[in-house]
């Protein structure tokens, strides 16, 4: 009798998305465990930097309950089971075609629980293919040619990338050296521009709740953040992953956090320039991320516009987005 209502209420559950994004520090993950608690729900991290492991204070990752270390592969953070958590080495190259394969799977088992699955974080293009199914082609890295570009600043891969694909170039994050890398690699050896196509949307009914800060209290965030960062140990998670092997490049690759940090402990950078310069650059990180989530529409990207995606709705505290999950789930279609 237990086991006919169990399948009875599997049956009855209709399969929903809640997506929580927003700009760094902006408190997305506690956001996200919240929602959990209250509605049954489970998190799937869509943070390009968190899947590595070893990479915990610079990437935001939430800590892991040591008490619900059964297998090694579940990671629990206050009881909730999140995923895409630590699984691949950072000396491993992670693609947004991977990590599509990765967060289908987790939304399948986690509908198979009958509860809702929670895709939480500021990487807009991993969010992008998980909700419009839009992915870049598979290519293999072609080690040769990055060997090359690596050797290239950031502005003159980005000029490169605009020669070779303009349209790709004014949506590309500039600043970071591995996406241009990857996109040059792509286009390379395909000899085409990259193609930005619409294929396998989710095919579930999508709710998505954008975290919205003011100005002032976002840059009070990024710098409270920071700190208590560099109380927890920034620096040594940082010379760790030298330790184990990683170049000083590939740690760049990570962008700002350990970037900037992997200067300074190579005598670029002095610690109050490498204190400023990391807040400066979160700050424009910030901005760019808003830029992407407020102007761009998932779905026309392929026309080559920007226009205002309404799908986001915009909240400013807890109480807001428990109003429009609760709206949300009782809706019938």
């Amino acid at each position: 009798m237990k086991n006919s209502k169990k399948r009875l209420k599997i049956k009855l559950f209709k399969p929903k998305i809640i997506v929580i994004l927003g700009p760094t520090a902006s408190g997305k993950s506690e956001l996200a465990v919240k929602i959990a608690k209250k509605f049954n729900g489970e998190i799937i991290s869509a943070d390009s930097r968190q899947v590595y492991k070893g990479m915990d204070i610079g990437t935001g990752k939430v800590p892991r309950d040591k008490s619900k270390i059964k297998n090694k592969k579940d990671y629990f953070h206050q009881g909730i089971q999140h995923y895409l958590l630590d699984i691949v080495s950072p000396r491993q190259r992670f693609t947004v075609v991977q990590y599509r394969k990765f967060a289908l799977a987790a939304i399948k088992k986690i509908l198979k629980k009958g509860k809702i699955p929670i895709l939480c974080g500021g990487t807009g293009f991993y969010i992008q293919a998980i909700v419009d199914g839009i992915v870049i082609p598979e290519v293999r890295p072609d080690w040769k040619l990055r060997k090359k570009l690596e050797k290239k600043s950031t502005e003159e891969l980005y000029q490169i990338l605009k020669k070779l694909d303009p349209k790709r170039a004014k949506k590309i994050e500039k600043k970071n050296p591995r996406r241009l890398i990857r996109a040059i690699e792509i286009i390379t050896k395909t000899k085409k521009p990259i193609p930005l196509l619409k294929k396998n949307p989710l095919p579930h009914p999508v709710l998505i709740i954008g975290i919205k800060k003011g100005k002032k209290e976002l840059i009070f965030l990024i710098k409270r953040r920071f700190f208590k960062w560099l109380k927890q140990g920034l620096i040594k998670e940082v010379k760790n992953l030298k330790k184990i092997g990683l170049s000083w490049k590939r740690i760049e690759d990570f962008g700002i956090h350990y970037r900037v940090v992997a200067q300074y402990l190579q005598k670029k950078l002095n610690y109050k320039e490498m204190v400023e310069n990391s807040l400066k650059e979160l700050q424009n990180y910030a901005k760019r991320q808003m830029t992407w989530f407020t102007r761009q529409n998932f779905v026309e990207q392929n026309l080559g516009g920007f226009k205002k995606d309404k799908r986001i709705h915009w909240i400013k505290d807890y109480g807001e987005a428990e109003k429009l999950i609760k709206q949300f789930l009782q809706m019938s279609k």
